[in-house]
């Protein structure tokens, strides 16, 4: 149970993030939050890329306090990032939440369709869930030590607006960082997510024993490369991309368009009493 301290309480920052809780960038994730308040890390055991929202049922989960000082507590989990937020929330804040779900920062791009399969943004979209403000921080280099001096700087920024402004219910921010260096960055930019699709491709291969099996491989395929509104856009003109997620995956307008079925007039278990 994570308690309060002091006369006057200070924010309570939970991270996360989907690449284990071994990986360079939680560290600098915790390095950008640990000035504006408490941190309490509650990650993975070991890399969950790709899980998106997924939660396990199967196995008994395991939240193991791994160390506790200068206001950073720090937990593993045996589990997929949303796990992590789902037990921080039930264990350790069942009397208070967090001011703020933070996951990341990412080795490697979220922007446009890679949202849908990060476990990172599905850790922020969980805490959006318990009514937290929530942020995924990723930056666009997979290497395993990459320079995070850009995202942690302009990271600090954006945390700083959200602990102030708040965000708005249901909704999260996917904040993506360009590969440059700091003093190449050239700002912030508000965009849309980009339309685009991630085409598959499935390398056959031959282990040795003889045994075919398959390595997943592929490339993004842009399908607005012209558009100047989107990440993708503004993280190839050196900007850090932030985009605002909402749970709401309500399609409105093509939700009006099939009231003109007029299925809603149709009651077949009535239309079998008349018969």
């Amino acid at each position: 149970m994570i308690e309060e301290k002091g006369e006057k309480r200070k924010p309570v920052i939970l991270v996360t993030n989907d690449d284990g809780y071994k990986a360079a960038g939680i560290k600098a994730l915790v390095e950008m939050v640990k000035p504006f308040g408490r941190v309490v890390v509650v990650a993975p055991e070991e890399a969950q890329s790709g899980m998106s929202h997924a939660i396990t049922i199967k196995t008994p989960l395991r939240l193991s306090e791994k160390s506790s000082e200068d206001d950073v507590s720090f937990y593993t989990v045996n589990g997929t990032p949303v796990d992590c937020v789902k037990l921080a929330m039930s264990q350790l804040f069942s009397k208070r939440l967090p001011d703020l779900v933070v996951s990341g920062i990412n080795h490697g791009s979220n922007s446009s369709i890679s949202i849908i399969y990060s476990g990172t943004m599905a850790a922020a979209v969980e805490g959006c869930l318990y009514g937290v403000p929530s942020i995924g921080f990723s930056l666009l280099d997979y290497s395993e030590f990459p320079d995070f001096s850009g995202a942690i700087e302009y990271g600090r920024v954006i945390v700083d607006r959200v602990l102030t402004e708040g965000l708005s219910a249901g909704c999260c921010l996917n904040v993506n960082v360009p590969v440059l260096p700091l003093n190449s960055i050239k700002g912030i930019r508000f965009a849309r997510q980009n339309r685009g699709t991630w085409r598959e491709e499935f390398e056959k291969r031959t282990d040795p024993r003889g045994e075919d099996y398959y390595w997943l491989t592929g490339y993004f395929h842009n399908d607005e490369p012209n558009a100047t509104d989107t990440d993708e856009y503004w993280l190839k003109e050196g900007y850090v991309s932030i985009v605002p997620i909402q749970i709401d995956l309500t399609n409105y307008k093509e939700l009006q368009r099939l009231k003109s079925w007029s299925l809603e007039d149709i009651n077949l278990s009535h239309a079998e009493k008349n018969k």
